[in-house]
């Protein structure tokens, strides 16, 4: 039986359990092995507080261990009978915010762990700002810890009050906030007794019900260009197919197509895999597109609707996370990777940046430091095709590589294009 497949980010501050609440979700609903269970189990008792330390399943590397932390995303797969899940544990501390926004960028649902001791602190508006830039379609505060604060409404509820002012002042999508107990397990697979002035979901029955099937963009047709299929045998002898993922909309023979930047016009002739055509092709499936004409069509080009086509753009302002220990300087040369397509890029101006204290933004910053959020312009040697990330991530994401050291240096999001 085919189950849908979803993708989620842990995020929250150091020790606000995060390690603790995958390693429930994975104990509760019996995906670990039992040679990993025994050994969890003994590593436990001879701590002797009583509880299986769950942090053990995702803190993997030694420094992890050793120090208590999250460093590196790690990814972990789970199912249940609903839905197929993937999680990225993404780190709580200031200086891993490069590994946050890279665990996060491909989530459909975020959740921000809140330790209901401490409340709203910076690190919550940090990540909560980063669902918000990464405009992550769904986004589910766990507030965690409540046996700590004797599992009290009316703390919860002021936590909630305060949550959801960040969520509307943030613009957060979809924004849900559910009590648990990681560590005893209230409420993240079985339901509690210990709340019973919480009716909502469980943490895994609100994921497991989240409706994704709408957070695609289905109205833009976007086809970014990996491979022209040129078989060169004597039975596919005039056979020219355009391989790549579809990025944006429902794609079938017959429909109309404009080849970017070249502005040339054909249609759609087949849509096709190994298994033979298809009737509709829609994101993120991996397809080989066939057109009518034989125009030309190279890696990098995009196939996209000409009725709804995206900006064939040559100056950029977009939102920057910058991930190198070398500060980044107006006037510094970058490459731009974007969809199938690279250029180079100069940065025109640095506009702003944002102090996590406030959310607020500070215009003109002489530089952006390891880790900052900011806005920046660009302009390019040659043109891009792009969206506004807001209305397709797939096609307004990109990454600023060191072409010196071939370093990624920072992740991209298109706010604007010219």
């Amino acid at each position: 039986m085919h189950t849908e497949l979803l993708r989620l980010v842990t995020a929250g501050s150091v020790d606000d359990g995060k390690s603790t609440l995958i390693g429930r979700l994975l104990y509760d609903t019996k995906q670990i092995m039992v040679d990993t269970l025994e050994h969890m189990e003994d590593a436990s008792r001879r701590r002797g507080d009583g509880y299986v330390d769950l942090a053990l399943l995702t803190d993997g590397l030694r420094a992890e261990r050793e120090q208590g932390i999250t460093i590196d995303v790690a990814y972990r797969s789970f199912v249940t009978p609903r839905r197929r899940f993937q999680l990225a544990d993404a780190p709580g501390h200031v200086q891993y915010t490069r590994n946050m926004v890279t665990g996060a960028s491909t989530a459909e649902v975020a959740v921000i762990l809140v330790d209901a001791r401490k409340g709203v602190i910076e690190q919550t508006r940090r990540h909560s700002y980063i669902a918000s830039m990464l405009a992550i379609p769904h986004v589910t505060c766990a507030v965690n810890k409540m046996d700590l604060v004797e599992f009290s409404a009316e703390r919860f509820a002021e936590i909630e009050t305060d949550l959801r002012r960040l969520g509307d002042r943030l613009g957060l999508n979809d924004l849900h906030v559910i009590p648990i107990s990681a560590l005893r397990g209230d409420n993240v697979v079985d339901r509690t007794d210990a709340m019973p002035w919480y009716d909502g979901p469980t943490l895994l029955e609100h994921l497991e019900t989240v409706e994704i099937a709408g957070d695609r963009n289905l109205e833009d047709r976007r086809f970014p260009v990996q491979w022209v299929i040129r078989p060169m045998a004597d039975e596919h002898h005039d056979y020219r197919g355009y391989a790549g993922q579809v990025a944006g909309g429902v794609w079938r023979a017959g429909d109309e197509v404009v080849v970017l930047p070249s502005g040339l016009r054909s249609r759609v002739a087949a849509v096709e895999t190994l298994d033979g055509a298809l009737e509709a092709a829609r994101p993120p499936q991996s397809v080989t597109i066939r057109l009518e004409d034989d125009v030309d069509v190279s890696r990098g080009d995009m196939l996209a609707d000409p009725d709804r086509p995206p900006v064939v753009a040559r100056e950029l302002v977009a939102h920057l996370c910058w991930m190198s220990e070398r500060p980044l300087e107006p006037r510094a040369k970058l490459a731009v990777k974007h969809t199938s397509r690279s250029a180079r890029a100069v940065v025109d101006e640095l506009l702003s940046v944002v102090d996590m204290d406030t959310l607020e933004d500070r215009p003109s910053p002489e530089r952006l430091e390891l880790n900052d959020l900011a806005v920046v312009r660009l302009r390019l040697a040659e043109p891009l095709v792009v969206d506004p990330y807001a209305r397709n991530p797939a096609t307004g994401a990109f990454i600023l590589i060191d072409e010196a050291t071939n370093d990624t240096v920072a992740a991209g999001m298109v706010l604007e294009a010219s």
